[in-house]
């Protein structure tokens, strides 16, 4: 499955591919629409809005302190704050529907 990276963050591409999570030719955009995910395995940090529309997400969760919000982060910066990375599917429900049918629809 085609890979998509979504980050403004040039060392966190650098970090993904030390990780050996991506590869060199793996796509980094720093914004993503709907179109640029379908179908792909998407890694970053992703609204559900758009999450819903990759075959995959992945997570990577950075815990920022407030300064470093809204700046460039280094590779340094992403091996100090990155804490893990999780993969998800993403489905999109009625607000009313029962749990049981979105497991059931996650299943298919």
């Amino acid at each position: 499955m085609e890979k998509i990276v979504i980050t403004r963050h040039r060392g966190l591409a650098a970090y993904l591919l030390a990780k050996k999570l991506i590869d060199a030719d793996t796509k980094v955009i720093s914004h993503a629409e709907p179109h640029d995910l379908k179908g792909k395995h998407a890694i970053g940090v992703l609204p559900y809005r758009l999450a819903v529309h990759a075959a995959k997400y992945t997570e990577i969760q950075l815990r920022l302190p407030a300064d470093k919000r809204n700046t460039e982060l280094t590779l340094e910066d992403i091996k100090w704050y990155a804490k893990d990375y999780k993969t998800y599917i993403v489905i999109k429900a009625k607000f009313e529907e029962e749990e049981t049918e979105c497991q059931k629809k996650k299943l298919k």
